[in-house]
């Protein structure tokens, strides 16, 4: 048992990689597992309430990880969301708020200002953020989702904004789904260092399936390199929880216990 407590000791299971389980039973599932920490998501965490989310989750002896999700910084009441969203993580103690930034403008093809407005509206939020003790978590996605979800691209794009921060205030995420295919990546996050704030695995197969947001597979399903981007981050110098989240519908399907228990030998099989 003190092994596989010590190979589990960075483990984090996302709540949306079982997107189907109620909350106190991922909660549960995670403590009979002997899982130390668990990521959050706002939409079903306010299903449930905040404060009471945050007693359940401490109560059971987890430690949050990160909360999913600001940004969209394109929607008219991005300053109320993300504001919101900071105090909730800070209720729960999460360390770390991820953003996603938001696509392109309705009617504008000016990703260069699209960009440009990420970086304003950190600023802007980060004082804040700063004041609730959580970090901004700045996550590029894949360039698929440029348009419509994230003009933050790649770990490069996300560290020209974080940098200009304190690592405590603005960090970035870094997600293997999204930045496996950068022949920069390895380079990109050696410069992160201290900037790294979150740390997510799953895999990428293929065929994508129709709806490509789902195209994420458990680790060890896919073609990743997960050990190599963790001794990346590793020699980085990033010791923090390695979130396992995972989007997909045939996973999504299977039982909460069933996936909590293949999430950890993929980790254990393809990451530590």
């Amino acid at each position: 048992m003190t092994g596989r407590r010590e190979a589990l000791r960075r483990f984090s299971f996302n709540q949306a990689t079982a997107q189907h389980w109620p909350l106190p039973d991922v909660v549960a599932g995670c403590v009979a597992a002997g899982v130390p920490g668990i990521g959050l998501w706002r939409e079903p965490v306010a299903g449930y309430g905040v404060e009471r989310a945050a007693k359940l989750v401490r109560d059971a002896g987890l430690t949050v990880t990160t909360l999913c999700r600001g940004g969209f910084f394109t929607a008219e009441d991005w300053r109320e969301q993300n504001r919101r969203a900071v105090d909730e993580a800070a209720t729960l103690g999460a360390p770390v708020l991820v953003l996603v930034s938001g696509g392109l403008p309705a009617g504008s093809k000016d990703i260069d200002g699209a960009r440009a407005r990420v970086a304003d509206a950190v600023a802007e939020l980060a004082p804040h953020a700063d004041a609730a003790g959580v970090t901004l978590a700045i996550e590029p996605l894949h360039p698929m989702f440029s348009a419509d979800r994230c003009v933050i691209a790649t770990l490069g794009q996300a560290l020209d904004i974080a940098e200009r921060f304190d690592p405590g205030v603005v960090g970035v995420v870094v997600d293997a789904y999204h930045v496996w295919w950068d022949d920069r990546v390895y380079a990109q996050i050696a410069r992160a260092g201290k900037w790294i704030a979150s740390f997510q695995v799953c895999d990428w197969i293929t065929p994508l399936p129709e709806g490509v947001l789902l195209g994420r597979a458990l680790p060890g399903d896919g073609c990743i390199e997960l050990r190599r981007l963790r001794e990346a981050v590793d020699r980085a110098g990033y010791t923090g929880p390695i979130e396992v989240e995972v989007f997909n519908a045939d996973v999504w399907a299977r039982p909460g216990e069933e996936v909590l228990s293949a999430s950890i030998d993929g980790y254990l099989r393809e990451v530590i």
